[in-house]
């Protein structure tokens, strides 16, 4: 027997880590968003979905069935093999909990196959993140990490994240670095899977006393970060991570690689080029064609993004700066470690 079962019940109880969640509809709409952690087996590939959407239109709907029923019948046995190869329990969705789940479930129930089906599919999934977003009651307090650009915030998070510390990636959910060239090499994510790993991971931290996330605007490429966020952001403990220009370029080309992304990183600065003045914007331009990283990213710091991190740096009020000065990334991931241990246990003794 088929049993249904709600987002509600889904997420009971952290029930959710105990299911193994399998997306059946095509890989086009799997990659375009899916519920965290799910794997794709599609009841459809792309363009079946397509034929049996067009018959549905212009036809009717007796017709997409009968087609569909054709489509899939040729590869049910590599199917169910799919599904065969998955221990625990296992719960299927599609969009709206339509035909392509209730036929799955139907014929895996069928071969012995055990599974459960979300009532209203992704889409209830979705109704939940966005009613989430909107009604979120979240205490922790925020530790922000500001710092010029190439400063290692990131990166700092990242090994903080790694010893189980509160961390909140924003970057790492958008898929996307955050500046004019941040999407370069990179596949960015859209707003519905940044959102639902936004909400997951706060799930997962919403009883830690504090969390870090990184000092972000409004935007991370086209990603909107939600009010909620900003405004616990505005209202946390701000780190200012101060590290050495030299450190800086270096580390902007280590995780930028500008040599294997040549016209991309020329495209990106052509979009920022009107912004800077003439004689240095032609000299940044000139060194990025000739491969001379190091003095066109020198440069972009110094004339272009390193006033527009001071300028918001001074909005923020003195009583909420803590400056974390180091002569590289590594002694600033240790200061900034012991502050944030010492800042925890007073939370904690409280």
């Amino acid at each position: 027997m088929i049993q249904d079962i709600s987002i509600e019940e889904l997420r009971s109880v952290k029930q959710i880590e105990k299911w193994n969640l399998i997306d059946v509809r095509s890989p086009s709409e799997y990659q375009n968003a899916t519920i965290p952690g799910s794997i794709n087996i599609p009841f459809f590939n792309d363009t079946e979905r397509r034929e049996v959407g067009t018959l549905y239109k212009q036809v009717s709907p007796q017709a997409a069935k009968e087609k569909g029923l054709e489509l899939i019948s040729k590869k049910l046995p590599d199917f169910v093999k799919e599904f065969a190869k998955i221990d625990g329990e296992k719960v299927i969705f599609c969009w709206r909990g339509g035909m392509r789940s209730k036929t799955s479930a139907t014929v895996l129930d069928l071969m012995g196959i055990k599974v459960y089906r979300l009532n209203g599919g992704y889409r209830s999934y979705r109704n939940w993140v966005v009613k989430t977003i909107q009604t979120l009651n979240w205490e922790s307090e925020a530790c922000v990490l500001n710092g010029h650009t190439g400063s290692g915030k990131t990166t700092i998070l990242k090994k903080l994240a790694s010893f189980h510390y509160p961390v909140i990636d924003l970057e790492a959910m958008a898929n996307h670095r955050g500046s004019i060239f941040g999407q370069i090499g990179l596949k960015p994510h859209n707003q519905k899977t940044f959102d639902a790993l936004l909400i997951e991971q706060i799930d997962k931290l919403k009883h830690t006393p504090f969390v870090l996330i990184e000092g972000e605007s409004k935007r991370i490429g086209r990603i909107l970060l939600p009010d909620f966020l900003l405004d616990k952001k505005e209202r946390g403990t701000q780190f200012i991570i101060d590290v050495p220009i030299e450190e800086r370029t270096k580390q902007i080309i280590e995780d930028y690689q500008p040599w294997k992304h040549e016209v991309a990183c020329l495209e990106a600065f052509k979009r920022i080029k009107k912004r800077i003045h003439t004689p240095i914007a032609n000299q940044i331009e000139t060194d990025l064609q000739l491969g001379r990283y190091d003095s066109a990213v020198r440069l972009l710091l110094e004339y272009y993004y390193d006033p527009l991190y001071d300028y918001t740096t001074e909005q923020i009020p003195e009583d909420r700066k803590i400056t974390i000065k180091a002569n590289n990334i590594e002694e600033a991931y240790h200061l900034l470690k012991t502050q944030i241990d010492s800042k925890w246990s007073i939370i904690k003794s409280k």
